[in-house]
């Protein structure tokens, strides 16, 4: 299902027919930030956002978990594992399991550090400490109260922002923007910034920083100069077309699906034919990628798209840096 247009528009009357179901959501949201967390018993750090859809949470557990690791730490990421049939605790293992088992972002987060998928967080902190993990670092999660958090982080993509600044189901907040805030400790803009957010976070002495998710170098060398299909199902596929195009790429054709899509036989097919057919390239995200990868119908398909992988760099790099090790240190 893809976000409604309305959401990233001024308020209209859709979200004003909607605003008595969105402050009874919030309501329960907002009650259900406040209550108070399970101690891990070490460090647990938080990348999460304000908002449903892509923001770059993934890439910023990432940086957060590298940071970790040149210092000394032993990180282990969580995750709920969104669209994976297992509810775990399980540790994921690149070998074995695939997207339809552990959901994409763990496959991508394993590549990093020992990963856990677990719906019950605080069972999956448990198992992760249990077998050595110095320092949770969490993909998501920022307003699910089972684990408190350490540092929790919210990352905005600064080309959307909030958009309305509506509640579920009138705009795209997960909970009243005041109380998020309330529960945060930074703010991460990627690509631009929200001047609201940046000035409520200045007005209670919260870091705020900001960063540009970079594309391999060597991928776009490789793609140079060659027409490209892109296509994706993230929450914001259109940050990851405008990705390519700011990188100099020739892209011809662009197909959105909805986030976490798994791809059909059908879907598959026709991109390939369009591809076949046009002389494009078929070029995806690396969550599409990992997706696509060991799912038989779509074999073809994963066989010669290339993945873009993106790197999250922070222009306050060694404040950031100081700031996690403090908080997890």
């Amino acid at each position: 299902m893809r976000d409604p247009a309305f959401w990233w528009r001024p308020a209209g009357l859709a979200a004003a027919v909607l605003s008595p179901l969105a402050a009874g959501y919030g309501a329960v949201a907002a009650w259900r930030m406040g209550r108070p967390g399970a101690n891990a018993g070490i460090p647990v750090v938080c990348a999460g956002n304000l908002t449903v859809g892509g923001a770059g949470k993934t890439p910023t557990a990432i940086a957060v978990a590298d940071i970790l690791k040149a210092a000394g730490h032993r990180p282990f990421f969580l995750s709920r594992g969104y669209g994976g049939a297992l509810t775990g605790p399980v540790l994921v293992d690149a070998a074995s399991h695939r997207a339809a088992d552990v959901g994409d972002e763990p496959l991508l987060l394993t590549r990093t550090a020992p990963t856990f998928v677990a719906a019950d967080r605080v069972a999956g902190a448990q198992a992760a400490k249990a077998v050595g993990a110095g320092v949770i670092v969490m993909d998501d999660g920022f307003q699910n109260p089972s684990l408190a958090k350490t540092l929790s982080i919210v990352v905005v993509d600064g080309r959307r922002g909030i958009g309305n600044a509506r509640v579920l189901p009138a705009g795209p907040l997960r909970a009243p923007l005041d109380v998020q805030l309330r529960h945060a400790h930074a703010v991460l803009f990627i690509g631009g910034s929200d001047e609201r957010i940046a000035s409520e976070a200045q007005e209670r002495s919260m870091p705020v920083f900001h960063g540009t998710l970079e594309p391999s170098a060597e991928a776009v060398a490789a793609l140079r100069g060659r027409p490209v299909l892109a296509f994706a199902g993230i929450g914001d596929p259109e940050k990851f077309f405008a990705t390519l195009s700011d990188a100099g790429l020739d892209v011809r054709a662009r197909q959105a699906f909805p986030d976490h899509h798994r791809y059909r036989r059908i879907e598959a097919a026709d991109l390939l034919a369009q591809a076949e057919a046009e002389g494009l390239v078929p070029v995806t995200t690396e969550k599409d990628w990992v997706r696509l990868a060991g799912d038989d119908d779509v074999a073809a398909l994963a066989a010669v798209a290339k993945p873009l992988p993106v790197t999250l760099v922070v222009t306050e790099s060694d404040a950031f840096r100081d700031l996690v090790l403090s908080r997890a240190g």
